[in-house]
């Protein structure tokens, strides 16, 4: 799929144990692999941001790596969704995205990825959003961002409300804490930018406990991404463009997550 197709799928990441051998060839060098997946999907997630902001030459190098039309997806770096929890990380969150503006027209999307909050950490929705709100409003106008929870009863109005007023997307996931997709369609419109973000996480404690090298399908996932497959042709009808990415914790193997996918999707 080029990048002009109202879906560009990908995966968590361009590196894990299991890969070379599989996805990449066994005597490929790691410094050619970001280059090499670049000929299979036309975008990736990163999660090493999640860990810490890069360096600047860290990412010219991946611009480098990359063909023109090729697209990146940062996660926010944790000191700012975890760590400080949207507190005082306002320099913080602004060197990332200074760091991260290095890709140029290769930056896609940039993911807050929030873990599930409990009530020690906030009693009820109410008081997350007062925090959020704020934050959004920093936010500069012209790049892309999602926004990830795990508070399934957080799904409401007040919240899809807010992000939808900030052109925020709602990250559509599927993963095992989480309702299943045709619910969230059922109870409101999950789509709250001018694009969206999906992200197929699995159950990670699940496959974890079946392998820790991700070099092959462990679980079949068909009937779930035909599922998406519907979802994703409803959206993509209405002109929002789709970014989707797959984790190797939901089947086992990413890259054949999303072959999975394109297969359905050709087939539809």
């Amino acid at each position: 799929m080029a990048t002009s197709a109202p879906i560009l799928l990908g995966t968590s990441a361009f590196t894990a144990e299991g890969w070379p051998g599989t996805f990449y060839p066994a005597d490929l060098p790691p410094k050619d692999f970001l280059s090499f997946y670049a000929t299979r999907f036309h975008t990736v997630e990163v999660d090493s941001t999640y860990y810490r902001t890069p360096s600047v030459s860290t990412v010219k190098g991946w611009a480098t790596r990359t063909p023109d039309d090729f697209i990146f997806a940062l996660k926010v770096p944790q000191v700012v969704t975890h760590e400080k929890c949207l507190v005082d990380c306002e320099s913080d969150f602004q060197n990332f995205v200074d760091v991260a503006e290095n890709l140029g027209k290769k930056l896609g999307p940039m993911l807050l990825q929030f873990p599930y909050f409990n009530k020690a950490k906030f009693k009820a929705l109410p008081e997350f959003l007062a925090r959020l709100k704020p934050f959004l409003k920093l936010l500069p106008k012209k790049k892309q961002f999602a926004l990830e929870i795990r508070n399934k009863s957080w799904l409401v109005p007040p919240f899809i409300d807010l992000l939808r007023e900030n052109n925020v997307a709602l990250a559509l996931i599927d993963q095992a804490w989480m309702p299943p997709i045709d619910q969230w369609f059922a109870k409101f419109d999950p789509i709250t930018a001018d694009f969206t973000y999906i992200r197929w996480l699995g159950d990670r404690k699940g496959i974890e406990q079946h392998t820790n090298v991700w070099d092959k399908t462990v679980v079949d996932r068909s009937k779930e991404m035909q599922v998406w497959v519907t979802y994703c042709r409803q959206i993509t009808r209405k002109g929002v463009k789709i970014y989707a990415y797959a984790n190797n914790h939901y089947a086992g193997h990413g890259p054949a997550t999303v072959e999975l996918f394109q297969k359905l999707w050709e087939e539809d």
